[in-house]
């Protein structure tokens, strides 16, 4: 006990701010994450920055950059950074677990009643609406992000040209990232105005704060000390994946939920949205671990359901493992898979913040580095207007033709296969949305009663 106040004590240093006190304020903010990486870094920036004032605007977006040019979830990666910029690694530890905790424990609930009772007519009705208003949420975040980041007619051509590489001709999406990235890069380098970097939309004037502008001891580089933190992390990340491959070999489900959640942990950059467009098209198409509509089922979980909207990867290692349990019984295989998914997404992101972070704080103002966010933030948001596709194909049409020609690969929806009450209650959510501003838990409640009373009338 002694040595954990000690440990306390010296992470309190410079800053006035308990320990204790961090903790009460992280688990707010993760029982306040609703509503996708756009609304969780608001209610960060409101509690953080204009309420605590313990970070100031400029340290909040340059934390907020790096973390949108990591892969993986940007608004968890962003609470482990300050977590840890104001109390050391104990601090990014509380503060990124805390953002997760409510959404596991959430949806390894919902994955429970899902595969338990989702062939009753009011589950299968409440998804059927849910489904309708995720497809709107997810068009609202094109227009959202896309207010942001298209700034000039350079931005547009690249969201233009992300989307049709990845809709059409299947490119890679870290090829694409990867691409925009080093655009950026250059453009900014070489001063052009396109390229110049842009602050956060959330972000307001104040300057003044409890962390102050300068690089604490603890968060300046030192080789050594990121090799040993490199090495301590990358250890309990990938244990599990060589543990499961001598055990059960290659092919076994439990190995490629392993495999391709750490493979989706190294190249999903540019968001939650565009983790999901990736993920959505690999578990559906190459697995087939699940169909695209229960892939809609549980982004509408994580969707209503506090923490990272990549919380739906543990519902589909759920899934996954639930119709393939090798010989375990199937809620202990679907548990196990589910928690397998979570722990290689979520445990390289600490990774990436504990040994990069100090030296992304010394380079605070670099034009380079804002150049590189704004392109891949613009191409972000073509990948995102292909998920929305994508969704939209699945949602409203029951039948899709293959196109695989010419180095075309895309899905043609069956215009005769509409589902016309889908449609009918997608448009009914994006009104709600847009012309009425209605939130977002107002709109999947909405929606998902308007499923159960059409259900009840007959028409679905």
């Amino acid at each position: 006990m002694a040595a954990m106040e000690q440990i306390a004590a010296k992470a309190d240093a410079g800053h006035g701010i308990s320990f204790r006190e961090a903790f009460r304020v992280w688990l707010r903010v993760a029982l306040l994450s609703f509503g996708g990486p756009a609304g969780q870094i608001a209610v960060m920036h409101r509690i953080l920055v204009d309420e605590k004032r313990w970070i100031s605007d400029g340290r909040f977006l340059h934390a907020l950059n790096y973390c949108m040019l990591l892969p993986g979830p940007e608004a968890q990666q962003l609470a482990t950074y300050i977590g840890w910029l104001m109390h050391r690694t104990a601090g990014g530890i509380v503060a990124g677990g805390l953002f997760i905790l409510p959404g596991i424990v959430a949806i390894m609930g919902l994955s429970y009643v899902y595969v338990a009772f989702g062939n009753l007519w009011y589950v299968e009705a409440f998804f059927f609406g849910l489904k309708a208003a995720v497809l709107a949420i997810v068009i609202e975040a094109v227009v959202r992000v896309g207010k942001r980041a298209l700034r000039n007619n350079i931005m547009i051509a690249l969201a233009a040209i992300a989307f049709v590489a990845i809709f059409f001709f299947a490119v890679p999406f870290p090829i694409i990232i990867i691409a925009s990235g080093v655009i950026g890069y250059v453009g900014a380098k070489r001063g052009w105005k396109e390229f110049a970097g842009a602050g956060h939309g959330g972000a307001t004037g104040n300057a003044e704060s409890a962390l102050g502008e300068e690089v604490p001891p603890h968060a300046r580089p030192d080789g050594r000390r990121a090799l040993r933190v490199g090495a301590l992390w990358l250890s309990l990340w990938l244990a599990p994946v060589i543990v499961l491959l001598i055990a059960t070999g290659p092919g076994n489900t439990f190995t490629d939920i392993a495999l391709f959640f750490s493979k989706m942990a190294l190249v999903t950059f540019g968001g939650a949205y565009a983790v999901l467009s990736y993920v959505a098209q690999q578990a559906v198409d190459y697995y087939h671990w699940l169909s695209a509509r229960e892939m809609l089922d549980g982004l509408g979980m994580a969707e209503t359901t506090p923490g990272p909207l990549i919380m739906v990867l543990q519902f589909v290692g759920f899934i996954a493992a639930y119709r393939d349990p090798g010989g375990l019984p199937p809620m202990w295989a679907a548990t196990l898979g589910g928690l397998l998914a979570t722990w290689v997404t979520f445990t390289p992101c600490f990774l990436w913040i504990f040994v990069g972070a100090p030296y992304i704080e010394t380079l605070r103002g670099n034009k380079g580095l804002a150049g590189a966010l704004g392109a891949i933030t613009a191409a972000v948001v073509g990948v995102i207007l292909n998920l929305s596709v994508w969704f939209g194909l699945h949602t409203i049409f029951r039948e899709t033709t293959p196109v695989r020609s010419f180095g075309l690969s895309f899905d043609l929806p069956v215009i005769s296969s509409v589902d016309l009450a889908a449609l009918v209650l997608a448009i009914a959510a994006a009104t709600a949305i847009f012309r009425f501003n209605a939130g977002m838990l107002t709109v999947l409640g909405g929606a998902s009663a308007a499923g159960i009373a059409l259900r009840l009338a007959g028409l679905i």
